[in-house]
């Protein structure tokens, strides 16, 4: 009791909240700038069982807001290199890592027995993917994302709206931290914050943070948030993110990116056809045929999926490239 004392003492949380927290499984998505603070955190607060998802290793450049690794870590495994510095931070914790990018094809495993699943990917595929999983099993869903100096945090799903409730409409763009940059101590309050807010969840505290939204402006030092618990689900655009291995054969699938940008397309049976041929006087699927529409991130898919909608009798599916090559990473 010694390692948890000071946070027993606190009347919300006392040796009946700690027994909870040790008794919690909680599947943390990405190991890296937000992943690195909530793991940290949760694992120094007691959580007894935390999956970590990642199928990436270590790199020099990140390790400015990654401080869980070092140099000796570099292109080691992050999960491998995690659990490493888990074990030595709390060995009560017990680290379940799973060294692949979440797909899919493999939410089921990531998803199994948690009570709380956190959002560390800063990924649109990958946010959609879990916030579909999670609100369809009524699990509680943090989420957040940093970009240069600011970015949020929210509470999803758990009985509460999902993400395509508050996000019903696309990101005017997908810039990422690699194209904008990122302040390291931005993703490490993003993080903390959602470490703090799985904690608020496993002791029911008052209010929830399910259903709420926080935003960080670091460069103005501002916080502001709002509450979104009557937010409507949408009830079209709800188009499901699959993996590769679940493109059936009857399946049209669309590479939307041109040969300039992706020599190969995302699966071999793929045909390629342009942003500016989706339109009914353009490309036209046969009807009754599910279309599965291919790029890097997902947000062109997106895109070509609301335009073609509106025309064309099909079911549509979504692949984000990446998780072609990411099933399982070597």
């Amino acid at each position: 009791m010694n390692r948890y004392a000071r946070q027993i003492l606190l009347p919300e949380v006392g040796e009946s909240g700690q027994d909870r927290l040790g008794d919690a499984t909680v599947a943390i998505v990405g190991a890296g700038g937000l992943g690195c603070p909530a793991l940290q955190y949760l694992a120094g607060s007691g959580i007894g069982t935390i999956r970590l998802v990642d199928g990436d290793t270590v790199a020099e450049h990140n390790l400015h807001r990654q401080p869980l690794y070092g140099s000796t870590t570099v292109g080691l495994p992050k999960v491998e290199a995690a659990a490493a510095a888990i074990q030595n931070l709390n060995p009560d914790v017990r680290l379940d890592p799973v060294y692949e990018a979440l797909t899919p094809a493999n939410i089921d495993t990531v998803l199994d027995d948690a009570d709380v699943v956190l959002d560390c990917a800063d990924s649109f595929a990958a946010t959609y993917t879990l916030s579909d999983a999670c609100f369809e099993r009524r699990l509680p869903y943090i989420t957040a994302s940093a970009l240069a100096l600011g970015g949020y945090a929210g509470g999803f799903c758990g009985g509460g709206p999902s993400v395509r409730a508050l996000f019903p409409d696309l990101p005017d763009s997908l810039a990422s931290c690699d194209t904008a940059g990122v302040l390291g101590p931005v993703v490490g309050l993003l993080g903390a914050l959602q470490a703090q807010m799985t904690l608020a969840v496993l002791l029911d505290l008052s209010p929830s943070p399910l259903g709420q939204m926080v935003n960080v402006d670091a460069g103005g030092l501002r916080f502001s948030s709002f509450r979104f618990d009557n937010a409507p689900e949408p009830d079209a655009g709800n188009y499901p993110f699959i993996a590769a291995s679940q493109v059936a054969p009857t399946d049209l699938v669309i590479e939307l990116r041109p040969e300039s940008e992706a020599p190969e397309p995302a699966l071999p049976q793929a045909v390629r056809v342009g942003m500016d041929d989706i339109q009914p006087t353009g490309f036209r699927p046969e009807p009754g045929r599910r279309t599965v529409l291919c790029c890097r991130t997902g947000l062109r898919a997106w895109r070509a999926a609301r335009a073609l909608d509106g025309y064309a009798d099909t079911s549509i599916a979504l692949l984000a490239a990446p998780d072609v090559a990411n099933q399982v990473t070597p």
